[in-house]
């Protein structure tokens, strides 16, 4: 009976930027004008990467997967941090709650993956031009997509069956913006060390280890690329990976500075750290997602050169 009353818990009130109202309306037009250029820069992505012949090719096969992650990741919490900030309720479901965590680590992990095999891509390019068309052919690079979204099903459906397995003693107050984890493992009135263990493996296995390929790719990269002679020839390869590496820094940067050392509960319950917590998750889940299309953009002659296509194509229609 004691066990029943712990876990009794149909929804949870979402903190958010509650403290200060006043910075509730400026946010919501800061964050609301970020999320439709996230669903216009990356929707133009996934557009010019099917309608463009010239790229298809694994290397936007991947960048498209990567502009559909990024508008189902931010999709999955922004419109719900768009309504708190105009509803006096700020509360979500227990299952609701569950289904946004899941959904947001799902998406998460397999970004960590799916950058991976985008560097493994560059890798074989440039180091291995002659036989990129074997290696990285249509019966290669679909199933590493493929299987990029299967692992990120998989471990958000393992670490998220642990989460709300565990029991709740009343306080149901997330100070956070979103349903997410570290937050949530924080209102239980239980040892959450086994969770901590299961995310460090996680954190281990589906973020460490593609960093890991990511970090010996672009090792092998910058090596094959000093031993181009002409200035102009090391250039030209660079800026086929300088829009990826850019985007590696930027996300994996954030990421680790979240979820590299799992805390405990007395370090969760650090007001300060929650803070800092708060604004490193907005800059993960809305500005990364929103400099993603922004940075292949600027950095890539082929999708400039797609999109001024596309454009024009626009324009002559009208």
């Amino acid at each position: 009976m004691e066990w029943e009353n712990q876990t009794i818990l149909v929804e949870f009130f979402l903190k958010g930027l509650s403290d200060y109202p006043r910075l509730e309306l400026l946010f919501f037009a800061l964050i609301l004008i970020m999320y439709v250029v996230i669903l216009l820069g990356n929707g133009t992505l996934i557009l010019i990467s099917i309608w463009d012949s010239h790229l298809h090719t694994p290397m936007y096969f991947f960048l498209g997967n990567l502009s559909f992650l990024d508008i189902c990741y931010t999709t999955t919490s922004i419109p719900s941090i768009l309504v708190s900030f105009l509803s006096e309720r700020k509360t979500i479901s227990f299952s609701g709650c569950a289904i946004q965590m899941f959904l947001g680590l799902a998406m998460g992990t397999t970004e960590c993956v799916l950058l991976g095999m985008m560097a493994f891509d560059r890798y074989v390019a440039i180091c291995n031009p002659l036989r990129y068309p074997v290696i990285m052919s249509k019966d290669s690079y679909v199933p590493m997509a493929a299987g990029s979204w299967i692992i990120g099903v998989i471990n958000s459906a393992v670490q998220t069956a642990f989460v709300v397995q565990l029991p709740f003693c009343g306080n149901n107050v997330i100070n956070h913006l979103s349903c997410e984890i570290l937050a949530i493992m924080k209102l239980a009135c239980a040892d959450i060390s086994g969770n901590e263990f299961i995310m460090l493996v996680a954190t281990t296995l589906f973020i460490l280890t593609p960093l890991l390929l990511i970090i010996i790719s672009y090792t092998l990269i910058i090596v094959s690329i000093l031993k181009i002679r002409s200035s102009e020839g090391r250039s030209k390869v660079f800026s086929t990976c300088s829009a990826h590496l850019t985007v590696v820094i930027i996300f994996y940067g954030t990421i680790l500075f979240m979820y590299m050392k799992p805390k405990s509960k007395e370090t969760l319950n650090s007001e300060d750290l929650d803070a800092t917590d708060k604004l490193i998750s907005l800059f993960y889940g809305i500005v990364t997602p929103m400099m993603n299309p922004l940075i292949y953009s600027l950095r890539n002659k082929d999708v400039k050169e797609a999109v001024k296509h596309l454009l024009r194509r626009s324009m002559f229609n009208k």
